[in-house]
């Protein structure tokens, strides 16, 4: 069960530690989506996603992994340096999947004293690690483009290599779907950004069939000039990556989130103004602090009901909620 923290400032202090099952569903149509998907149920939201982030990134890893092993022999036997980079990154998402394995299986442990709020954080560090381990795939296979433009060689075995690089797309695209739809179902900004540059792998396995192509035409500098192509997409993923990590660790949120809490207070009868709004995330689960204006001569009764309703409706409005604490301005 999710739990909430209510405080009453200005009405008197008390903290109010409530358990919903949220299996029923609501009727409103607001028109707002946030790429949440609703979780609600009697088993408690986070452990089921947490658990499902688990068997995502496990079946991740096996595609990959058996992907880049086909890959890896095709490379030897044509001497491609495209195929080569390519196959550098794929083996490079695959071993992503292991420092997001471990973030997802810390974050399902309780929080303790020491760590209060859980070792949710701990999903914000892997993101760190991953976009890591994508600029070194980047400096390896950029090394070996550039080297084979100044040394060619020739490449041999053109079908298999526009095999390998045909089952590279499918494998990627396929691993792309799986993670960046498990990863907006459990909120899980590192699941989603390994998705999408798994799938920008995708484009670059193509490339490989591209370079193929080039070679058979007779322009044997296709191969290396498609791996350094390949090697500034991976560039622009590690780019991404970071940016989109470095802003969960630095508690930023998409500004619509704040719109929508402003929304799900419009929805409350008796209060007056949303005067602060706040939200962040620790790993998948978000947080959410909100100040409200009330009437003054409302009695403490009427303030902890309109407090109550106003928790209601942000669970309702922003389905990835896990703690909602609502306080008077």
């Amino acid at each position: 069960m999710r739990a909430k923290l209510l405080d009453w400032f200005g009405f008197g202090a008390s903290e109010h530690g409530h358990h919903h099952d949220h299996g029923h569903t609501h009727g409103h149509g607001h028109g707002h989506d946030h790429g949440h998907g609703h979780s609600h149920g009697v088993i408690d939201a986070t452990i089921a996603s947490t658990a499902r982030g688990i068997w995502a990134i496990k079946w991740s890893f096996v595609m990959l992994m058996v992907t880049g092993l086909f890959q890896v022999g095709v490379v030897l036997a044509s001497g491609s340096v495209a195929l080569l980079a390519d196959t550098i990154h794929n083996f490079a998402d695959a071993t992503t999947a292991l420092p997001l394995w471990l973030a997802f299986a810390l974050a399902r442990r309780p929080a303790t004293p020491r760590f209060p709020y859980g070792l949710g954080r701990v999903e914000d560090l892997a993101g760190i690690v991953i976009v890591l381990i994508i600029l070194l795939s980047a400096v390896v296979a950029g090394y070996e483009a550039i080297g084979r433009l100044i040394h060619p060689q020739p490449v041999s075995h053109l079908g298999w290599l526009t095999l390998a690089g045909l089952i590279g797309f499918v494998g990627n695209e396929a691993v792309a779907v799986f993670r960046i739809r498990t990863g907006r179902e459990i909120n899980s900004a590192a699941l989603i950004a390994d998705g999408y540059h798994a799938r920008t792998d995708g484009l670059t396995s193509l490339a490989v069939v591209a370079g193929a192509f080039g070679v058979w035409l007779g322009f044997p500098l296709a191969d290396p000039l498609i791996g350094l192509g390949i090697t500034l997409a991976i560039l622009g993923i590690v780019w991404q990556s970071a940016r989109a990590v470095l802003t969960r660790m630095l508690d930023g949120v998409d500004p619509g989130l704040i719109d929508e809490i402003a929304h799900a207070a419009e929805h409350v009868e008796g209060i007056r103004a949303v005067a602060e709004a706040h939200a962040r995330w620790l790993g998948h689960k978000l947080h959410v602090d909100v100040a409200v204006t009330v009437d003054q001569g409302l009695r403490l009764a009427e303030a902890q009901a309109i407090a109550a309703a106003l928790e209601q409706e942000l669970f309702h409005h922003i389905p990835a909620l896990s703690v909602a604490r609502v306080r008077f301005a």
